[in-house]
């Protein structure tokens, strides 16, 4: 790291309002994520305010006691509904970790708060997770694999997931392992820009229904199909093996591989919606993110910028991103990133996208 970078990174805590813009958990995982790579401590108050049951929930406080465990630290106000929350970070340790998230928690969003710090720790790490792998409101375990982790490779960065069982909302029971090599000394984190997609290689639906009927997975995947062109006969519509105690859920999954980068759009079932109404929403998603020539798809735009400021912090060079839309999650984030790290992130419109670029400050 250039030793200016460095300097730059001030010791005073770490003030967040967890009511700025969308007023959800994602302040409070970004803000123990900066607080454990700066060592400043974190002073967040009005706890997701924005939600419906504001402060935190269970899987919240699983985030607050892995970062605990990750650097040894210290958290007061750390109790269910609790919408102030001081956290005071220690060294962070690499090493091998368990989290069991109660419920049916997400394990994926637990991995995302302790990742940034395991990236820069002084060894490789391995974390196992138990709770929920396809959660509303969180990305399931098909999004991190197959779009967010290649991204932070080219960073620099060993991570390998592993998904061992999946758990669907409510019951929850899954299980995953991710392994995680930061870059090595003599190379460290090199930022990249990801600019445009390049040409689509493959893409394929998935359709998972554990504990359900048959006909629902294969329902969403004839009404995916008919909207993309895409057939069981050539093997883009597809079943995967699936376990009867890993639901009762359901998901519907679209990938598409392009050659620069792959995008996952994703809906889960619920009880009032019908299969084909299921198959729509999601291809509203697919159709939003293939009117733009943005590169990445919202949800990604909005969980590559953390691990794309850290490279900048690191390497002091700049590096851009286009994306189809800046939901206000991912302007939410943008701010809290740039008052935890000695960055700058400018959000501007491009030819039908808009571009992010991530800059050291001067």
């Amino acid at each position: 790291m250039h030793k200016n970078n460095l300097e730059k990174i001030t010791s005073a805590p770490l003030v967040l309002d967890g009511s700025t813009g969308e007023g959800g958990g994602q302040i409070l995982r970004t803000g123990l994520a900066l607080a454990m790579v700066t060592g400043r401590p974190l002073h967040i108050t009005r706890v997701r305010a924005g939600r419906p049951k504001p402060g935190l929930m269970r899987q919240h406080l699983a985030c607050v006691q892995a970062a605990v465990a990750v650097c040894g630290g210290q958290a007061e106000g750390a109790e269910l509904n609790s919408q102030t929350l001081v956290f005071t970070p220690g060294e962070v340790r690499s090493g091998d970790y368990r989290f069991q998230i109660a419920t049916a928690g997400s394990c994926l969003l637990v991995l995302q708060t302790v990742l940034p710090a395991l990236m820069l720790a002084d060894g490789p790490s391995k974390v196992e997770l138990a709770g929920g792998t396809h959660n509303p409101m969180a990305p399931p375990f098909d999004f991190l694999e197959r779009a967010f982790a290649p991204l932070v490779r080219r960073l620099g960065v060993g991570l390998e997931l592993q998904l061992q069982r999946r758990g669907f909302y409510p019951a929850g029971g899954g299980e995953l392992v991710a392994h995680i090599t930061p870059a090595p000394s003599t190379r460290p984190l090199s930022p990249v820009d990801v600019l445009e997609r390049g040409p689509l290689h493959n893409g394929w639906g998935e359709a998972l229904a554990p504990g359900l009927a048959r006909h629902i997975a294969t329902r969403e995947l004839e009404a995916l199909g008919q909207r993309m062109g895409w057939t069981f006969e050539g093997g883009q519509l597809r079943q995967p093996p699936t376990r009867q105690n890993e639901g009762p859920g359901n998901a519907l999954i679209a990938t598409l591989e392009y050659a620069q980068v792959t995008e996952v759009f994703y809906q889960l079932g619920e009880r009032s919606l019908s299969a084909e109404q299921v198959a729509k929403r999601l291809m509203d998603e697919v159709r939003a993110y293939q009117r733009s020539t943005g590169a990445l798809g919202p949800h990604l735009a909005d969980q590559w910028m953390l691990p794309l400021a850290l490279a900048v912090w690191r390497s002091g060079q700049a590096a851009s991103y286009t994306c189809s839309e800046v939901t206000q999650h991912t302007a939410t984030n943008a701010q809290t990133i740039a008052i935890g790290l000695p960055v700058r992130v400018q959000i501007t419109p491009a030819a039908g996208a808009m571009r992010l670029e991530v800059s050291p400050l001067p």
